[in-house]
């Protein structure tokens, strides 16, 4: 993130925002730059490539399905508008401990122990290692303890759209994110690669809510896609994953999704039809 604060600082803050007094290292002004950038960049990645994914992807012929609900589309965006704010607060203090140096961010590729196949290597690592994260943690939020206050509203869209991704409570929306953070203080990364990470995160759990459940035939069972998240948001107890399906497997709650058994949401409407 310190890529971004940087160039914020450089074309933006310094020249035209903050007194010139004001040191961009400064801890005070670091932490209120990076909470303004982290909401407008969240807000950003959220309302665009939400906005893109309902037009041109999510299929409305979903929107007749009785499990949609009034106004629904219009309470996504709403719900995750009022909640992306107070996700930020502890990102934001996670972000600027990586500004301050405490991750094993790094800047040129020269950094890494293993050059160019360092940095492909900690692409897939960081894949797995968040989606294992993911799994775990939103497993733990369907417990009884932790269910009803922090992930039912995110269950409210049982047929969702592409703005039910961010969705969340807050204390939901953070915990989930939670990997992403940690990755880089446990392990090094380049930072060009984290943040072109951290936008892929972002548009995948668009694209999981998206209701196209086209997916190459030999990769059905392995990539968690739309098909597999619908059949989370319909029947619950299934398919925790975020991009994969392992851990749904060693976990005991992979489900074959509905959609792929012609048995889907689309399939319901189809009925419907000919009735």
């Amino acid at each position: 993130m310190d890529l971004v604060l940087e160039a914020a600082d450089q074309h933006l803050l310094t020249p035209y925002v903050y007194p010139a007094g004001w040191p961009e290292g400064e801890p005070c002004r670091q932490l209120l730059s990076l909470f303004v950038i982290t909401n407008l960049g969240a807000l950003a990645l959220y309302l665009l490539f939400g906005t893109l994914s309902y037009y041109f992807i999510f299929d409305h012929e979903l929107k007749k399905h009785p499990q949609f609900l009034e106004n629904q589309v219009r309470r996504e965006i709403s719900y995750a508008l009022r909640s992306l704010p107070w996700i930020s607060v502890p990102t934001v203090a996670l972000f600027f401990a990586e500004v301050r140096g405490y991750s094993k961010l790094y800047d040129n590729i020269e950094d890494s122990p293993y050059g160019w196949s360092g940095v492909f290597l900690s692409m897939l690592s960081f894949l797995f290692f968040t989606d294992m994260g993911i799994y775990w943690i939103h497993r733990g939020l369907h417990h009884k303890l932790f269910y009803k206050r922090f992930h039912k509203p995110h269950h409210l869209w049982k047929i969702a759209t592409p703005f039910a991704s961010h969705a969340f409570h807050p204390v939901d929306g953070f915990m989930q994110s939670l990997p992403y953070h940690i990755y880089p203080f446990l392990f090094p990364l380049h930072k060009v690669t984290y943040l072109g990470l951290y936008i892929f995160v972002n548009v995948w759990t668009i694209s999981i809510h998206d209701g196209d459940y086209r997916v190459p035939r030999f990769l059905r069972h392995v990539i968690n896609g739309s098909a597999h998240h619908t059949d989370h948001h319909l029947y619950f107890d299934y398919n925790y994953g975020q991009y994969f399906t392992l851990w749904d497997k060693i976990g005991g709650s992979y489900k074959s999704p509905t959609s792929f058994e012609g048995k889907g949401p689309h399939d319901y409407l189809r009925k419907l039809r000919e009735k």
